[in-house]
C-alpha cells in the first residue's frame, strides 16, 4: 500500500505531471524542459529525479547535458497510468500549451543547432515575442 501511495503522491504534483507528459513526447535536456514549463534548474533536476526514481524515466549524458525520456519498458501499472493520463489531458489547456512550447523548442533548436544557458535565455526571449505577436494579432480580429 506505501508503495501506491507513494506512486499517487509523486503524480499529484502539476509540475511533475507537466514534465512526464512533455517527456511522453519527445526526449529532451533540463534547458530545454525549463524552457518549456517555464521552472528553475533546480526545480526541473528535482522533479525528473522523482519521476526517475518512481520508475518512469531513463537519462543518457551527452557530453556536459543530461537527455531524459520515458522509460522504454514501464511496467504494466506505469503504462495503464501513462495511458489515462494521455486521455484524461489531451484536451487540457495547459497541457495544450506545453505541446505547443515543445515543437516552438524543437523549431528553435533546429534552427540555433543548440542546446545551452545560453540558448535557453534567447529561446525564452523568442517565445515572448512570439506570444506577444499572436496576443496582438487576437486583439486586432
Amino acid at each position: 500500500m506505501k508503495k501506491i501511495a507513494e506512486l499517487f503522491k509523486t503524480l499529484s504534483d502539476v509540475n511533475r505531471l507537466r514534465l512526464l507528459m512533455v517527456l511522453d513526447r519527445k526526449e529532451l535536456c533540463v534547458c530545454q524542459l525549463m524552457g518549456i514549463v517555464g521552472l528553475s534548474q533546480p526545480l526541473v533536476s528535482r522533479n525528473l529525479s522523482i519521476l526517475a526514481r518512481m520508475g518512469f524515466l531513463e537519462e543518457r549524458k551527452e557530453g556536459k547535458l543530461k537527455f531524459y525520456r520515458i522509460k522504454k519498458n514501464l511496467t504494466d501499472e506505469k503504462n495503464t497510468i501513462m495511458e489515462l493520463l494521455r486521455r484524461s489531458l489531451s484536451e487540457d489547456d495547459i497541457y495544450l500549451q506545453d505541446m505547443e512550447a515543445v515543437q516552438d523548442c524543437t523549431e528553435f533548436q533546429k534552427r540555433t543547432g543548440r542546446c545551452d544557458m545560453d540558448a535557453y535565455k534567447k529561446f525564452m526571449k523568442w517565445r515572448m515575442e512570439k506570444r506577444s505577436k499572436r496576443d496582438t494579432q487576437k486583439e486586432v480580429v
